[in-house]
This record gives structure tokens, C-alpha cells and sequence, in this order.
């Protein structure tokens, strides 16, 4: 009868990280990220925009947008 503390017959330690216990690990995480997608999020942080900056023009072409536009045409 074989006991723990027996060495083995090959002469080679045993692996104390089995291939069982790296499957339980990865079914484990998995499944704790499934129950973290389920959990209900918080709300959600929007900006606030005044009136006066909602109309007004966002995009100016200065001349370092051209430059670039310039150099990456194809």
C-alpha cells in the first residue's frame, strides 16, 4: 500500500498543481465572470451641455487638420 509521504516509483516529484485542479480554477473564473455580467450596473454618468455649446460648431480645420489630412492622403 502506497502512502503520501512514499516517493514515486519514477524517481520524479508529482506536480502539486494537478490537471484536475487547473480545470476546477478555469471553471471556477469562468463562472465567476458570468455572474459578474449579471450583476445589475450602476447608472450610467452623462455630461451635462449647456444650450449655448449644443449649437455651437465643434470642428475647425486649422492648419495642423490640414497638414495631416495632407499627408495621409492615399
Amino acid at each position: 500500500m502506497k502512502t503520501p509521504q512514499d516517493p514515486p516509483r519514477n524517481g520524479l516529484a508529482r506536480n502539486p498543481l494537478q490537471r484536475r485542479d487547473i480545470l476546477k480554477t478555469l471553471g471556477l473564473g469562468a463562472a465567476g465572470a458570468a455572474a459578474a455580467t449579471m450583476l445589475p450596473a450602476g447608472d450610467e454618468a452623462q455630461a451635462m451641455e449647456l444650450p449655448q455649446e449644443q449649437v455651437k460648431s465643434r470642428y475647425r480645420e486649422t492648419e495642423h487638420v490640414k497638414r495631416f489630412y495632407a499627408l495621409n492622403r492615399l
